[in-house]
């Protein structure tokens, strides 16, 4: 791991690295030594490490409960380069949905291809990070909607120092098997009115989980209306479960 920068304000200081290819951020509070809980967050589709949801949550899950939060560039996004592959894949897939096939499909096929990358990579990312000293081996947990649910649920069904995972706007089209084998605390967020995944397999994903403890938020809009409180319940759930 090679830091490249580090700035500071209002007590959270924010370091950008390289992991061999994968660039990500690190943010911890200022000042700070010894071991504390750490989320990964995953960005959504066409985002990057530092969009501006991501910041947020980042900042306030460090400035108000003291963890670690790190995010990275998924394959293709933010400062890496583009994959050939996977722009293929989209430019086929937007004529698919033109020609008049169902999106729900699509996406799940892609985010499973794009997770066979993404978790060893996030899990190399993860180790890396809790060998720092202003980090180390605490409790882990994990965020991530939309594309970050998609390679999240696999994520967190492979990793087992994940000990709580809010993940939503996804379906159990795309990781329904593996969400059977996670067992940790889930808090599960669904837009009745999403337009990317139709309701009924939000719903499914969610039933599929297999943790004994999971909550299901459903809130009115499409898929890119969360509203702001679910951040405030995020904030409390890692609380209960990571600090």
């Amino acid at each position: 791991m090679r830091f490249t920068s580090e700035t500071s304000s209002d007590g959270v200081r924010e370091q950008l690295f390289v992991l061999g290819e994968i660039p990500g951020v690190l943010w911890t509070p200022e000042g700070a030594a010894g071991t504390r809980p750490l989320i990964l967050m995953g960005h959504g589709g066409g985002q990057h490490k530092k969009a501006p949801d991501i910041l947020t949550r980042a900042r306030r899950h460090v400035a108000e409960c003291g963890f670690a939060v790190v995010a990275v560039d998924v394959p293709g996004h933010g400062d890496r380069p583009m994959v050939e592959e996977y722009d293929r894949i989209a430019t086929e897939n937007q004529a698919r949905v033109a020609a008049g096939e169902e999106l729900a499909p699509l996406i799940a096929d892609f985010q499973a291809l794009v997770a066979r990358r993404t978790v060893p990579e996030w899990r190399a990312v993860l180790e890396a990070v809790q060998r720092l000293e202003h980090v180390g081996p605490g409790p882990v947990g994990y965020w991530g909607v939309s594309l970050g649910c998609g390679l999240g649920v696999p994520f967190v069904a492979a990793e087992p120092r994940v000990r709580a995972a809010v993940l939503g706007l996804g379906g159990a089209l795309a990781s329904a098997g593996e969400a059977a084998r996670i067992t940790v605390p889930v808090e599960f967020l669904v837009q009745w009115d999403d337009e990317r995944v139709p309701r009924a397999e939000g719903l499914a994903l969610f039933d599929a989980f297999g943790s004994a403890e999971k909550t299901l938020h459903a809130n009115p809009g499409r898929h890119g209306d969360v509203p702001a409180f679910e951040l405030d319940s995020a904030l409390r759930f890692f609380a209960r479960h990571l600090g």
